[in-house]
């Protein structure tokens, strides 16, 4: 087999993970920001990384990111920032990334070809919800169901996970509509159970949200399509 087939057979690793801004000034903080920025492309550039974006919601911070050949932890790229973080209690420790639990997608990676985009997506897209308490285990129970079902159409790259009750979902456009089983010919059932539960009740509306999400303005978000000449791509 040839370098350029087992490098395009490396496995693709996807991450969400969930931060809080608590120090410095805003000069520290955009030039943290622009130091992880460029992390971030270079890990692209080195074939660490095929996608990587920063979202933000007041001082919450949302990172989404795609590891290739092996997982990796945001601090791998995002350490400049760490200083200026809260710390998040996680078992015996504290962290300053949180991790969210994936618990939607449409489509598994089948490897760094099959997810290669083959042209730069025209946005990608953070936003986040929020659950009520009461119904957030019912919310996971059903998107579990559809995901395990895995009939349902719709964006390759979406990806959507938890933490406390913030929903945090990553989608590009155009949407490449596909379901996980890649057979489009099957309706799913799983989807009709969630709309016979009353979507709308699990959510709190967040002010200027867009149905039951709002959108997140971005701090960077890059791909390979931005830092890659075609050929390395």
């Amino acid at each position: 087999m040839k370098e350029t087939d087992v490098k395009s057979n490396r496995p693709v690793y996807r991450f969400e993970w969930r931060g809080r801004l608590d120090g410095g000034d805003e000069a520290a903080r955009q030039a943290a920001l622009a130091a992880c920025k460029e992390n971030a492309a270079r890990e692209i550039r080195e074939g660490r990384l095929m996608t990587a974006a920063l979202y933000y919601y007041g001082r919450q911070l949302f990172l989404y990111y795609e590891a290739l050949g092996e997982p990796c932890g945001p601090e791998s790229f995002m350490a400049p920032l760490e200083p200026l973080l809260a710390r998040w209690p996680e078992k015996e420790e504290t962290t300053p990334w949180a991790a969210m639990y994936p618990i939607y997608w449409h489509n598994l990676p089948q490897g760094e070809a099959d997810w290669r985009r083959p042209v730069r997506p025209e946005r990608r897209r953070g936003r986040i919800a929020l659950l009520k308490h009461e119904t957030m285990f019912e919310y996971c129970y059903h998107h579990f169901a559809i995901v395990q079902e895995g009939l349902l159409l719709g964006d390759k790259y979406q990806f959507i996970s938890l933490h406390e009750d913030i929903l945090f979902s990553y989608f590009e456009e155009p949407r490449t509509n596909v379901n996980i089983r890649r057979d489009p010919t099957q309706p799913s059932k799983a989807i009709d159970a969630w709309t016979a539960v009353d979507p709308e009740a699990h959510f709190e509306r967040l002010p200027g949200s867009t149905g039951n999400f709002l959108f997140l303005p971005d701090y960077f978000n890059l791909g390979q399509e931005d830092v890659c000449p075609p050929e390395e791509q």
